[in-house]
């Protein structure tokens, strides 16, 4: 299968008002007050200190756009990415249902937006500048969330008007360029896995360290969270659909890791040493068999 019907791109872009500001006054009094004969530095306020809906409304924006290179591969510098037809479906569900809480999520600001510049005028006392501040009608305009799926383009979608030779060598190009981005986006998987094997791996090893349990009894267990194996159950999950080019390899070390893990739990693997070595021992089993 060729990678224009395994997968398409996505363009995601999702902008929020950073609520700062650089004050060129306040900047200039700090250079004065150090003795600086230039400008050293910039004072950038926050201007609506104090309060956190935008904070909530960018932590928000940030955890999408994490969630949206999770679930995509790389493609270009311009910020498309690979998204496999595998997963398509349940990546356009998911991203709706996340514009749809991101704009619930700007709307609550707006509503709350004069309090919070009122709040804000009391907050940063002297550095307050009301000019500084967008209308509530405009507000608005400065939280964006947007998306688009194109193909993924061929050496035959070139349309111009150039001699056979000219031609053939821009279709070669494109033919070359395609490959090495889908190679990178291959390589990105594979260092995916990579990393959660060294860091299940690295945990396995370490030396179980005193704990004191609820009755107040001291007892040694392995010290590392849950997400050593969620992590690794959500990433089995995700290589499945994300294997653009069925690499047999990929498939194989992604079925041992999940069988190693199935009916694991973290608790499990803190309290029987047994398992744990076992587990361990499969660990790098994978990472020795393939040449990461």
């Amino acid at each position: 299968m060729s990678i224009q019907n395994a997968a398409v791109l996505v363009d995601l872009n999702i902008s929020a008002w950073t609520g700062r500001k650089l004050d060129k006054k306040v900047s200039g009094e700090i250079d004065a007050d150090k003795g600086a004969k230039t400008r050293a530095g910039n004072y950038q306020k926050s201007l609506l200190a104090g309060t956190n809906k935008l904070e909530e409304v960018q932590r928000l924006a940030s955890s999408i756009r994490t969630w949206h290179y999770e679930q995509t591969l790389p493609w270009s510098d311009a910020g498309s990415r690979l998204l496999p037809m595998k997963n398509f479906f349940e990546y356009k569900q998911n991203l709706s249902k996340m514009e749809q809480q991101y704009y619930n999520l700007v709307e609550e600001f707006i509503t709350k937006y004069p309090e919070l510049v009122s709040a804000a005028a009391f907050q940063i006392g002297t550095l307050f500048n009301r000019s500084e501040y967008p209308d509530v009608g405009d507000i608005k305009n400065k939280f964006r969330f947007t998306y688009v799926f194109m193909p993924v383009p061929t050496a035959n979608d070139f349309r111009v008007e150039a001699t056979d030779e000219a031609l053939k060598e821009l279709q070669a190009q494109a033919d070359t360029v395609v490959t090495q981005r889908v190679n990178t986006a291959m390589n990105e998987m594979w260092e995916r896995l990579h990393t959660q094997l060294q860091h299940m791996s690295e945990k396995l090893t370490d030396l179980a360290q005193p704990r004191v349990n609820k009755v107040g009894e001291e007892r040694y267990a392995q010290v590392f969270r849950d997400s050593l194996v969620t992590n690794a159950i959500e990433l089995c999950g995700l290589l499945g659909k994300m294997n653009v080019t069925n690499d047999p390899k990929l498939e194989q070390a992604r079925m041992h890791l999940e069988k190693t893990i199935a009916g694991v739990t973290a608790d499990t693997l803190r309290d029987d040493d047994l398992k744990r070595a076992n587990v361990k021992a499969e660990v790098d089993a994978i990472l020795k068999a393939f040449d990461f």
